[in-house]
Parts: C-alpha cells; structure tokens; sequence
C-alpha cells in the first residue's frame, strides 16, 4: 500500500500560506506597525485569511505522519489481526486526507479580480414554447432566491414576458459581495423535463433556456467608440403590443464591430434607458473578450468547467425523479425543489472546486 501524497502545486501554495503567516507575524510585531492604523488593519485581515489555511496545512501534515506509521505497522506486523486493524486505520486517514485536501483547496481558491464585481444576468427561452418559457421563469426565481439568501440586491433591466408566469427574456443586475465569482458558472443551456400542465396523457417534455452571467463593466474597461454605435429609439410596448408609453423612450443600441444589440425600454425616460443599455452592452464585450480567454487556455490545458462555451448544456431539472445534474461534473442531487428556491451552494461550490482542481493537474497557478 502506498500513502498518496499532496499535489505538489498544492503542497506548494500551503507552504507558501505558512511562509506568508510567519512574515505578517514578524510585521505585527513591530513597534512601527502597531502606530499604522492602516497597516495593522491590513495586516490583520491578511493574517485572519491565512490562519485557516495553515491550520489545515498542519493537520494535513500530522493526518500524513499518522497514515505513514499505520502503513508501516501493516507491513511489518506479524500478527495479521494487527495488520488488518493498521490497513482499515491507514485507509480512513487517506480519506480524511482527500477531504481535508478538498477543504484546502477551497481556501486556496485565487481571487479573481472580477470575482466581487456584480453579475449581469440575462435569462432567455430556448426550444420547447410556452414550457420553455415557464421554465426560465423559474430560473429567475431561482436565481432571485439564491440572492436573497445571499444578502444580494437584485434589479431589473429588461423584462419580456410570455403566457402568465413565462419569460421570453429578462436582464437583471445581482449584487453583493462575491456574486459574479460565484454565479458564473452558471452560464450555458439548462433543461428541464417535466410533465407540463396542459399534457393529458402525462408525457414528459424536454425544453431548455439560456443563462448568460457577465461581469458588470465599468466605463474603464471598456471603452466605446460612438463612431462604432448605432442608437435607435422607439415607443415602448408591452406583452401583445399593447402601448405602455406615448413618447419614444425605448432604447436600441447596435454595436456596428461585433453586431451585438441591446434593447432597454423598462424606464419611462429614455436617458435611464440608454444608460442601462450601454452597462449592458459594455458587460456583454467584457464578457466576450473574457470567454475568448478562457475558451483560449481551454484549448491549452484541456479544461472543462468555465471554458466560455455558453451553448454548451451543462445542467438538467429532472422534475419525474426530483433530480439535478450538473452534466460538466457529473455531480447528481436527489432535491430539485430546494435548488429550485435558490439552495445552490452545493452545485456552486462542487463546480469552483472542480475549476481550482483542473487548473491543479493543469499546472497553472
């Protein structure tokens, strides 16, 4: 039997956490930081984010010694009762290993600049018709659910309603802290099966909708050349046509470089309108340029979760067996309605995981 031991780029990155802990110790210490209000309280918070990651790197430290003795014992005793016993306790500390590894490797998880920017949604019908509609209708809810158990704000952008209850499309902003990192992974084509409410002989239909989660841009990230800009404005209406406004508020603004267009017509004045069109198209071209990256190193390193495929089904709502598979890491869970009113922390974390676990065996940093 042999011990497994640590990833080396992980064993390096705890090593490194115990390094950096001991300096900003050192830093503490001294008289000249404690007169820096600002400094100390950098450091402090550096130190409260390293403390847990060294903890784990010293527990993964003795769980190893410990499996190494049991793995001795098993092979050098000559009693084989002795043996077993050593194998079983050898086996449970490689398993404690594993988890704690996982653990770590949650901690360890780089922060991504845009991780804390808000997240710009956008949620749209796909095939199957009305039930498709429905269906992004629960994704919304879902997705707002999740947000108030967040803490998160949600505010609407576009809304463009089917039959009562459906979503053809809808834009919506979350924000709070941490909310693109999490929620973007989310991105790609969900289906549902189900049997919907107008089937009399119970057959189970298949549709799906589209999720797209781009970063909320800031002006100086995307710069936008008017001379690249074709804005129309027009009278806005409501679901079947019917008139909502009598002046021409409603805003359409094409992207002439990459044929992009968004339209924004949910504010009465058409100066609110423009502004959320351009915070959308901006995010949309920052998306872009940031799916042509991962799509990129995706090529390189032969990477599966978030590579910018944003047609790719990457998750089914199995309504018949009150099940949800997330098919980009063949990870099932039997309780649909819980995911469903927004407890998707489970999903969310397992896919950040599977992320930091590739960029691991991908040899990235």
């Amino acid at each position: 039997m042999k011990s497994s031991p640590l990833h080396p780029l992980l064993a390096r990155r705890l090593e490194e956490a115990e390094m950096r802990l001991r300096e900003v110790d050192e830093e503490l210490a001294r008289p000249e930081v404690a007169q820096d209000p600002t400094r100390l309280r950098a450091l402090a918070q550096e130190r409260a984010d390293l403390e847990p990651v060294a903890e784990v790197a010293r527990r993964l430290r003795q769980l190893a010694e410990e499996e190494e003795e049991a793995r001795g014992l098993a092979r050098e005793a000559q009693d084989e009762e002795l043996a077993a016993l050593a194998r079983e306790e050898a086996e449970r500390l490689e398993e404690e290993i594993a988890s704690l590894s996982k653990q770590a490797l949650h901690l360890l998880i780089p922060s991504d600049p845009l991780d804390d920017r808000p997240a710009v949604m956008e949620i749209r019908a796909g095939t199957g018709g009305d039930e498709a509609g429905l269906f992004a209708g629960d994704l919304f809810r879902m997705y707002r659910r999740l947000a108030e158990r967040k803490g998160w704000s949600v505010e609407l952008i576009s809304l463009s309603e089917g039959i009562p209850g459906s979503i053809k499309e809808v834009i919506f902003t979350v924000r709070g802290r941490g909310a693109y990192g999490r929620l973007r992974y989310e991105s790609g084509v969900h289906r549902v099966q189900r049997v919907p409410e107008t089937e009399s002989q119970g057959r189970i239909h298949t549709s799906a909708a589209t999720v797209a989660v781009l970063p909320e841009a800031e002006e100086v990230d995307v710069e936008l050349d008017p001379s690249d800009l074709r804005i129309d404005v027009f009278r806005s209406s409501g679901p079947g046509g019917q008139s909502v406004n009598t002046t021409d508020s409603a805003v359409r603004i094409t992207h002439i470089p990459t044929g992009i267009v968004v339209t924004c017509q949910d504010e009465k004045s058409q100066h609110k309108n423009k502004a959320k069109a351009l915070k959308v198209l901006r995010s949309r071209l920052l998306d872009r340029a940031i799916a042509e990256q991962e799509a990129r190193r995706a090529q390189e390193r032969r990477l599966q979760v978030g590579t910018g495929d944003r047609s790719a089904k990457i998750r089914t709502y199995n309504f018949p067996q009150n099940r949800v598979t997330d098919h980009r890491i063949g990870l099932t869970v039997y309780r649909l309605d819980e995911i469903l009113d927004g407890d998707l922390e489970e999903i969310i974390t397992a896919l950040r995981l599977a992320r930091e676990q590739e960029r691991l065996e991908a040899g990235e940093t």
